[in-house]
Formats: structure tokens, C-alpha cells, sequence
């Protein structure tokens, strides 16, 4: 897992600090008063348990506190999901802004080397996918936390050797869940990958339909759309497998200690160590729910980590865009001319890839008055001399001037107002 992702993911949880705090508070009441519920089912139990001797005015006092205490946890937690979609929902507006804000300020040759869709991919699924994942998975993590915290210590409350048969099995559900984390994130991420270039691939393709048609290209793209989707479909059900283990593995190690629970605790319902470490029926009723309670969270935070290794790999595609290297910024002393028309182009070098050389110690001067056709065939550089004209693109040597001043000296706006395009 990146570091840096998580740096970065601090800052931004930062700023709703309040809405973080309030949802944690919420988390702790309604785990404690979850955890509360099993000794009053306990008490009731034992209410009922002689033949004959069912104590009714307690038993209902009982039922209702039950009733009030559950109605209490439901408003709770409702309250902390409108909270998290709040919270949520202000992320994605402000990664959506930074990463709109950041398209902006790209040079032309990060656009022209990234499909379009595959942008759209990032600044619509990706940021979805990570907030969603991120904030529902961290408010589940919490509330695991606290739910396991708090089981222990009733647990150990009741009969504190039961509580050790319990927490030594503990360690097994944990290695299974970070056996399976581990191998989740690198899928989640190349899953995540995968959907952008389908993504990029389809909106190519609308967007230039006629020209497909024009060049009878509809086979070939149908078997490019093919692999690209096979490759999705291998890797989406890899994610999914590896995923979809957790629950079944923890939930088998959450049995075994229940059955262990139910074991031992019968044991001490019918024959005591000593009074301390006695268990009436209803206590084991109790007992065998914290054990319930107390692997429960084992599951879900196994399905967090899951959740959160997506939300992650989401994260980082979607910050490694926002941090992507800005087109360089004008100068301050920029210059401004009374243009004449002198157009001169000297030892003009520019390829747009490293291995692939275009234009070459291109020398060209144009006088005002003149007009200058430039022909040749598709990609002998034609609109990439605009490009550089326009400073849509800088050369990689050389210069251009307008009226002997070097364009980069000059303001883009400045440049492109001298233009008729």
C-alpha cells in the first residue's frame, strides 16, 4: 500500500475533521449500546428459565428497555450514514473540481497521449470508487474496532478464561484477512487500469465512427474490443475470487469459536470452577452472542480491507492525475510588441515522443505580406508546425520569433491573439 496515498488521503479527511468526529462519536454509542442489548436478553432468559416461575413485570420491562435501546441504535446509525454521504459527496465534489481545474492546466501532450475516455474514467469512476469505498469502509472499520474492544471486555467481565479461548483463535482470522488483502490490492488496481483503457477505447470509437466506417475498421476494432475485454473479465474475476474469500474463511474461524464458546460454557453452567466463574443459562446466552458480536467485525473489517485496497488503488490514479506536470506557466516580464509580421522559425527541433523524430533543424522566415502554403503528406508535421506557432507545444530547441521577439518571451494569450486560426 502507498504511503504517499495515504498522506495525501489524511489531508483530505482533514478538512471534514468535524463531520469525521461526529461520526465516531455516533460509531462508539450505538457499538456500546449494541453491545448492552445481549445482557438484557440474558436477564430476560434467566426471568423464564424455572417452570412455573416466570417473573411477567420484569420480563416486560425488560422487552421494552430492548425495544427503546434498538430504536435508539437505528436513529443513530441513520444519522451517522447521512453524516458519511455528507462527507462523502464534498470529497467527490472537491476531487472533481481539482481534477477538472487540473485538465485545464495540462499541456496538449499529456491529452494527446491519453484517450479521452480513459480521462473521463479517472475524474468520474475512480473518484466515486475511492470516496464511497474509503468513507464506508473506515466508519465499518471503527465500528469493528470499538464492537471488539467492547465484547472483550464484557467477556472478560463474565468469565475471563472463556474470553482467552476466544482471543487466543483470534490471531487465525487476521492472517487469513491480510493473506487475502495482499493479494487484492495489486488486482484491484490493474482492475481499475483495465476499465479506463476500455473506457478510453469506447469513446474513441464513438466519437470517430465515420471514420471507422469510412475504412471498413469494424472487425478490427471489434477484436481489439475483444482482447481488451477478455483482459478485463480474467482480471475483474480475479479480484472477485480472491476477494470473495474472505467471508467464507473468516466466517469458518468465526464458528469454530463459537462452537468453543458453547462448549466451555456449558461446561461452567453445569459444573463451575467456583462461584466467581459461574454461568447461568441466560449468561451463556449472552456469552454466546459477544462471541457473535465479537467475530462479526472480524468479517467485516476483512471486507473493509477489501473495499479499502480498491478505494487506494482508485486514489492513487486519481492523485498521480492531479499531479501531473502543468504546462510551464508565462513569464512575468512577459513582452508585448507592436506586431509588424516578421515570422521566423530557427533551428527548430520538436517530436512528440523521444524515439520518434519529426521536425529537424527546421529553419523558415516569413515576411508580412507573404503567403506561405506548407503541403506535404498526413504526419510530416503540417498542424504540429501550428501547434508550435500557437505555443500549443514548445519546441524541443531552437526558436520562433514574431517580429525578432522569441515567443516564449511573450504571454500564450498575447501570442494567440496575433493569430487568425
Amino acid at each position: 500500500m502507498n504511503k504517499d496515498v495515504i498522506k495525501r488521503l489524511l489531508k483530505y479527511l482533514n478538512k471534514n475533521i468535524v463531520s469525521l468526529v461526529i461520526t465516531f462519536v455516533l460509531a462508539i454509542a450505538s457499538v456500546m449500546l449494541t453491545i448492552y442489548v445481549p445482557i438484557l436478553f440474558g436477564n430476560a432468559i434467566d426471568l423464564i428459565i424455572d417452570k412455573d416461575n416466570v417473573n411477567f413485570d420484569n420480563l416486560n420491562v425488560i422487552l421494552f428497555n430492548i425495544f427503546i435501546i434498538i430504536l435508539i441504535i437505528a436513529i443513530l446509525q441513520w444519522i451517522m450514514m447521512m453524516v458519511n454521504n455528507n462527507v462523502a459527496y464534498r470529497m467527490t465534489k472537491q476531487l472533481r473540481f481539482e481534477s477538472f481545474n487540473k485538465i485545464q492546466k495540462l499541456p496538449l501532450k499529456y491529452l494527446d497521449a491519453h484517450s479521452h475516455g480513459e480521462l473521463v474514467s479517472v475524474i468520474i469512476n475512480d473518484v466515486d470508487q475511492f470516496t464511497e469505498g474509503l468513507l464506508l469502509g473506515l466508519t465499518q472499520a471503527f465500528s469493528s474496532v470499538i464492537t471488539i474492544v467492547g465484547t472483550i471486555c464484557f467477556m472478560l467481565y463474565y468469565n475471563w478464561i472463556i474470553a482467552l479461548v476466544v482471543i487466543f483463535v483470534t490471531p487465525l482470522s487476521l492472517f487469513v484477512s491480510k493473506f487475502i488483502a495482499s493479494k487484492t490490492y495489486t488486482m484491484f488496481k490493474a482492475q481499475s487500469e483495465l476499465r479506463a483503457v476500455q473506457t478510453g477505447f469506447i469513446d474513441e470509437m464513438v466519437s470517430n465512427l465515420k471514420v471507422v466506417e469510412a475504412y471498413n475498421h469494424e472487425q478490427e476494432n471489434i477484436n481489439r474490443f475483444e482482447e481488451i475485454n477478455n483482459e478485463l473479465e480474467i482480471c475483474s474475476l480475479k479480484a472477485t475470487f480472491f476477494s470473495s474469500l474472505t467471508n467464507p474463511c473468516t466466517r469458518f474461524v468465526n464458528s469454530v469459536v463459537y462452537a468453543l464458546v458453547a462448549l466451555v460454557g456449558a461446561l461452567f453452567v453445569i459444573n463451575p470452577i467456583n462461584t466467581a466463574l459461574s454461568l447461568t443459562v441466560g449468561s451463556l446466552t449472552s456469552f454466546l452472542s459477544y462471541a457473535n458480536q465479537y467475530t462479526k467485525p472480524f468479517n467485516e473489517i476483512s471486507s473493509v480491507i477489501t473495499e479499502l485496497q480498491n478505494a487506494f488503488a482508485c486514489a492513487k490514479r486519481v492523485f498521480d492525475f492531479i499531479d501531473e506536470e502543468e504546462e510551464i506557466s508565462d513569464k512575468n516580464n512577459s513582452v508585448l510588441i507592436d506586431v509588424v509580421g516578421n515570422v521566423s522559425l530557427e533551428h527548430v527541433y520538436f517530436s512528440y515522443r523521444d524515439d520518434q523524430k519529426l521536425i529537424e533543424d527546421f529553419n523558415l522566415v516569413v515576411k508580412p505580406g507573404m503567403k506561405v502554403a506548407i503541403v506535404g503528406p498526413t504526419g510530416c508535421g503540417k498542424t504540429t508546425l501550428i501547434n508550435l506557432l500557437m505555443r500549443f507545444y514548445e519546441p524541443d530547441s531552437g526558436y520562433i520569433t514574431i517580429d525578432g521577439v522569441p515567443i516564449r518571451e511573450m504571454k500564450r494569450a498575447d501570442v494567440r491573439k496575433l493569430f487568425g486560426m
